[in-house]
């Protein structure tokens, strides 16, 4: 007997991480390219921190989709004979 089975699809939390660190991460990038002063990159030792890290969460959040993409979560369909209290019938092998 063949289990019938199906992705998880958007109810991947994998995927709901991916779409967190991602808008973070957009948002840190536009604030690092548009945004920063010089001051503020003096503050943190001639490193445009924001710009990094939102490239960084940008990547991170992409290797989260591919991640989910490459290795779907496999769940198994539920029938009315696997619902909890039905009666199975013993296998005869």
């Amino acid at each position: 007997m063949s289990e019938e089975r199906r992705r998880a699809g958007v109810f991947d939390v994998r995927l709901v991480i991916a779409l967190l660190i991602g808008v973070y991460g957009l948002v840190l990038t536009v604030l690092g390219a548009g945004f920063t002063t010089r001051a503020e990159i003096a503050k943190s030792a001639g490193v445009n921190i924001n710009l990094w890290a939102g490239i960084g969460a940008l990547v991170v959040g992409a290797g989260f989709v591919v991640w989910a993409r490459l290795r779907p979560l496999i769940v198994p369909v539920r029938t009315e004979d696997d619902a909890p209290g039905a009666e199975r019938e013993p296998d005869s092998r």
